[in-house]
């Protein structure tokens, strides 16, 4: 998976970006090496959802599958 991330430069200083592919994916950071670390977390917290909480049976299948 290769989504487009937008970065823009903050008012106040430093930077923001978002995930346009993935709602709601947004960072941001003081300097552009800490938006770039910023933006892996962000995408993984967006994507990857503890399924403890979602009712799966026993004739449900739960697949990881990489994009």
């Amino acid at each position: 998976m290769k989504p487009k991330v937008i970065v823009h430069e903050a008012e106040e200083g430093g930077y923001w970006a978002e995930v346009p592919s993935i709602p709601g994916c947004a960072t941001q950071g003081e300097t552009f090496d800490e938006l770039l670390g910023n933006i892996y977390e962000a995408v993984e917290g967006c994507l990857f959802v503890d399924i403890k909480d979602i009712e799966v049976t026993e004739k449900d299948k739960v697949l990881e599958i990489a994009v």
